[in-house]
C-alpha cells in the first residue's frame, strides 16, 4: 500500500465515510466542493494507502468506496467497518445524498444530523435501562430483544425535537408500516417524519396508512428522483415546520395503536 500525507480535508472525507455504508466520488465532490474527478483521484489514493476500500463499478453504477479500519482509526472513530447488502446499494447512495442535503440546509436549520449507522452503534452500547435513540415499536422480537426501528436519518432541531427521514424506495408490508408509523406517533421526541419516495404506489401506501392511524399531520411525503446518480434528491420542507406544528401538542402513547 502506498504512503499518503493526510490533510484536514482527508479528515473530513474520512469522517463522512465513517457515517455511511458507502460513498461515491460524487458525494465527496459535493462534500468538499471539488470536482468528481478530483474526488475520485483522492479517494483512489486513500484506498491504495489502506484508509478506504474500493469497489469496482458494476454495469450502470459508478465505483464506490467504504471506510476501512485504518481510516476509522485515523479519525478515532468508535464505529465498526461498514458492511453492505448489495441489494441496498441504491438506498445507501440516496441516504448519503440526504445527509449532504441536510447539512447544506435543505431541510431548514438543524442542530444535528444523525445517521442510522451512528444510532445503531450508540444503542448497541447503551445500558439496558437507557432510552434508545431508535423508535420503539412495542413488543419483543427474536431472542427477547426489544422491537426497534431506525430512521435513515434523524434531524434534531434547535429546541431538541426530532424529525425522522425515511428514504422509502420499496414498499413495506402493511403491518410493518403500520407498526413503524404508530411508533413515531407514540414517541413524543419526534415532531414529524418525512417519507421520501420515488414511486407513487409507495407514496399512496404511506399516505393511506397515516390516514388510517389518524396521524396525517405527523407524516409528510416528498417525491424524489432516482438516487443512483451524481446529484442529490430534491429538497424537502423545513424540519422546523414539524417542530413548530407539534409545539403545545401532546400525543398519548396509545392513541394510534
Amino acid at each position: 500500500m502506498g504512503a499518503v500525507r493526510l490533510t484536514e480535508r482527508d479528515f473530513e472525507l474520512l469522517s463522512f465515510l465513517a457515517e455511511h455504508r458507502l460513498a461515491l466520488p460524487a458525494h465527496v465532490a459535493a462534500l468538499l466542493d471539488t470536482s468528481p474527478a478530483a474526488a475520485s483521484t483522492r479517494m483512489g489514493k486513500l484506498a491504495s494507502a489502506g484508509y478506504l476500500r474500493r469497489h469496482d463499478a458494476e454495469p450502470g453504477r459508478p465505483r464506490w468506496y467504504q471506510i476501512a479500519r485504518k481510516g476509522l482509526a485515523h479519525i478515532d472513530s468508535d464505529l465498526r467497518s461498514p458492511g453492505l447488502n448489495v441489494s441496498e446499494y441504491a438506498h445507501e447512495v440516496g441516504a448519503a445524498w440526504l445527509w449532504l442535503a441536510a447539512h447544506r440546509g435543505s431541510f431548514g436549520p438543524v442542530e444535528e444530523v444523525i445517521t442510522d449507522r451512528r444510532m445503531r452503534s450508540i444503542d448497541g452500547a447503551r445500558e439496558p435501562d437507557a432510552e434508545p435513540l431508535a423508535v420503539r415499536l412495542g413488543g419483543f422480537g427474536p431472542r427477547g430483544r426489544e422491537e426497534l426501528h431506525y430512521p435513515d436519518l434523524v434531524l434534531r432541531t434547535a429546541d431538541g425535537r426530532r424529525v425522522g427521514l425515511e428514504l422509502e424506495l420499496t414498499p413495506k408490508a402493511r403491518t410493518r408500516l403500520e407498526n413503524i408509523l404508530a411508533g413515531y406517533a407514540a414517541d413524543p421526541r419526534f415532531a414529524g417524519v418525512v417519507y421520501l419516495v420515488e414511486k407513487r404506489s409507495v407514496a399512496r401506501a404511506v399516505q393511506a396508512t397515516a390516514r388510517r392511524l389518524g396521524i396525517s399531520d405527523l407524516v409528510h411525503l416528498q417525491r424524489v428522483r432516482s438516487t443512483v446518480s451524481t446529484s442529490a434528491p430534491a429538497a424537502t420542507p423545513s424540519a422546523e415546520r414539524f417542530a413548530a406544528a407539534s409545539r403545545g401538542r401532546t400525543r398519548a402513547a396509545g392513541a394510534v395503536r
